[in-house]
């Protein structure tokens, strides 16, 4: 029998070493993913979407009740908080609010002129902020074909734009997000000259006299359509033939010489609250890869309590008016606390850091994910993925859609992670429902817009949906934790990859081009 060498023995053990490591990491991977488990799926189901929480509403004591119960389990997990000022929490403010359209105006100065226009007849708040004190401002004219490439490079620093619109035509897409780039430009405020006719022009002045719900602390600016016929006499003593400028067929970018602005505005605050997001992390392990983030969204909130009309398209069903939101999205938020615990387990941490985090406001229009988005508790460039979970726990038993597949090199992964754990038997399968454009109704779509490459696990809509049947027992747990561990992997191959995702150049186009 041939004898082998000491000297060889030792290399072949050297060169072993690799692959033990290798098999040992292997196996304290799979015992972490096996932590997210049926039975515990089930019971924190029953947690979240209890009675007791009544609905989760925002804002309501049910959901900062559902929010601290998410921090604790955080913090017994051994994250780290990631809200602010060290909390686990980032609490954003909300209030009802109502214009008080006697006492606003908006006026043309200058050149011996001085016409107003009051909101309760012949001008309108359209959105934005109110400030605190009348802005009186350079006036800088826009009009003809108006585009976010037009617009590019302008300087409206201490100026209010003034935008002539022809409202006889179709509004071009995207108008309101042009409107929304003055600000990013530096207006002080805009002020739309309108032609609408009176009948349609009178419905909108009356309408906004509703209650309106503001956000967080606007660093909006105030947006105000006035009717031409308040300034038809002002208008030539500074040179302004409407006409002419719809007509024009460049753009129309200008200081208007000796004309002055003012929007004097008054609103009543109605009430005031605040809504929580709950924000944990796992530090990655990498030195340099631990300041890129990999993020876990849910939204924990839900419609609350049914009135006799319905909240949320919500309908009390005899003496039960609790909307429970088991599926929408109680199993998005199990499954965020499932996946930080699992994370914990890890005995080698990924190379990026994890960031987990349920939202509030989602049923009311995305309002936690947007404030996060704009006041970001991490750098937002650093955010390299966001896998957003929402209703992941009903419908077919061995699939679930994945809408954004599609947009980025996310998509490859996924599959690749699928096949990979066949054990799991779970395909991740396309958007079904092109037609409801989902991708811009649930929390990732505030990260998309923002740049930032995103996948959406959705297991569609059901009878239950935003009705008091959406109940814990109807949940499939089985199927929710098997989902959890395809995500749980996938957030593990994206932590640990040497480069970020990509999106796809056209998708990019479609999807974030647009919002920026």
């Amino acid at each position: 029998m041939h004898r082998t060498s000491p000297a060889v023995l030792a290399l072949a053990a050297l060169a072993a070493l690799p692959l033990a490591a290798q098999t040992r990491d292997d196996r304290a991977v799979r015992s972490a993913a096996a932590t997210i488990t049926q039975a515990d799926v089930a019971r924190r189901i029953n947690i979240i979407a209890h009675d007791s929480m009544q609905g989760r509403d925002t804002p309501s004591r049910g959901l900062d009740l559902t929010a601290q119960y998410v921090a604790d389990e955080f913090k017994r997990f051994g994250l780290r908080p990631a809200g602010e000022d060290g909390t686990w929490f980032q609490r954003y403010a909300i209030s009802k609010r109502r214009i008080d359209a006697a006492g606003s105006h908006v006026g043309f100065m200058g050149n011996g002129v001085h016409a107003h226009a009051g909101l309760d007849k012949d001008a309108r708040f359209m959105f934005g902020a109110v400030p605190a004190e009348e802005v009186h401002a350079p006036a800088f004219l826009l009009g003809g074909p108006l585009t976010a490439e037009a617009l590019a490079g302008l300087d409206l620093h201490g100026k209010v734009a003034l935008v002539v619109m022809d409202f006889s035509k179709p509004i071009p897409p995207g108008f309101n997000q042009l409107l929304g780039q003055f600000r990013d430009l530096g207006a002080e405020g805009v002020l739309v000259l309108s032609n609408r006719d009176s009948a349609q022009f009178a419905q909108r002045v009356r309408m906004q006299s509703q209650v309106r719900v503001a956000v967080g602390t606007s660093d909006g600016i105030p947006m105000v359509e006035a009717h031409e016929r308040a300034f038809a006499e002002a208008l030539p003593k500074f040179g302004l033939n409407l006409g002419e400028i719809r007509a024009s067929t460049t753009p129309v970018a200008r200081v208007v010489p000796g004309l002055t602005i003012g929007l004097g505005l008054k609103e009543e605050v109605l009430e005031s609250a605040t809504a929580p997001n709950t924000i944990g992390m796992i530090e990655g392990s990498d030195p340099k890869l631990k300041n890129e983030y990999v993020v876990f969204t849910a939204h924990m909130d839900h419609v609350g309590v049914a009135g006799p009309n319905g909240t949320g398209g919500c309908r009390a069903v005899g003496a039960d008016s609790i909307c429970n939101g088991a599926d929408d999205d109680g199993s998005g938020t199990v499954g965020i606390i499932e996946l930080a615990e699992a994370y914990s387990k890890l005995r080698v941490k990924p190379k990026r850091s994890v960031l987990f985090m349920t939202v509030s406001g989602e049923e009311k229009g995305l309002w936690g994910s947007d404030y996060f988005s704009n006041h970001p508790t991490v750098p937002l460039a650093q955010i390299v993925a966001n896998v957003n979970m929402d209703m992941i726990g009903r419908n077919w038993p061995d699939t679930i859609v994945v809408i954004g597949k599609e947009h980025s090199d996310l998509g490859a992964t996924l599959e690749r992670v699928a096949t990979a754990h066949p054990e799991l038997r779970m395909a991740p399968i396309d958007d079904r429902w092109p037609e409801e454009r989902f991708y811009f109704r649930s929390d990732h779509y505030n990260f998309a817009r923002k740049g930032i490459p995103i996948l959406f696990f959705f297991n569609g809509v059901h009878p239950d949906y935003h009705q008091v049947s959406d109940s814990p027992d109807k949940l499939n747990a089985e199927k929710e934790a098997r989902i959890l561990q395809l995500v749980f992997y996938l957030g593990l191959e994206v932590a640990n990859a040497p480069n970020r995702p990509q999106w796809k150049p056209d998708s990019y186009k479609q999807i974030v081009e647009p919002a920026t």
